[in-house]
């Protein structure tokens, strides 16, 4: 299975002028973790996800203050739509990420998330081989 199997093409985007707020709306709004943002001076577009907003929160931070620009992370990795899943997985437990921006000929397509991969592997029939009387005992 392939990346683009995978992905999820609703990509929520956002400036690095929004608010954290803005984009914590915008992004439970479609039922994502993450978004696109777009207009940085980076090569690449960058992303927020639900654990900086988290993070900004935990540090008592005013999410109607804080922009989006002041907390993207750098040195980016983006998968290409034609990599295998099991090449995104290790490239984001590599990176300790659980989002990716997905380009393809150089334009975003989508993003992928560990919970995409899950769902994939799931539906294609990958299980656990514990016998469910030992996993319940455990």
């Amino acid at each position: 299975m392939q990346v683009r199997d995978g992905m999820n093409e609703i990509v929520v985007t956002v400036g690095p002028g929004h608010t954290l707020r803005e984009a914590a709306r915008r992004m439970h709004a479609h039922g994502v973790g993450a978004a696109v943002v777009f207009g940085i001076d980076q090569p690449g577009p960058g992303i927020i996800t639900e654990r900086d907003l988290l993070a900004s929160n935990g540090l008592g931070q005013d999410i109607d203050r804080e922009l989006v620009g002041d907390h993207l992370a750098s040195g980016l990795v983006y998968a290409v739509a034609d990599w295998s899943l099991e090449q995104a997985a290790e490239e984001m437990t590599r990176g300790r990420f659980r989002h990716v921006v997905v380009m393809d000929a150089g334009e975003v397509v989508g993003i992928l998330s560990m919970r995409d991969i899950v769902r994939c592997w799931t539906q294609a029939g990958a299980s656990c081989a514990i016998p469910a009387t030992e996993a319940t005992s455990a």
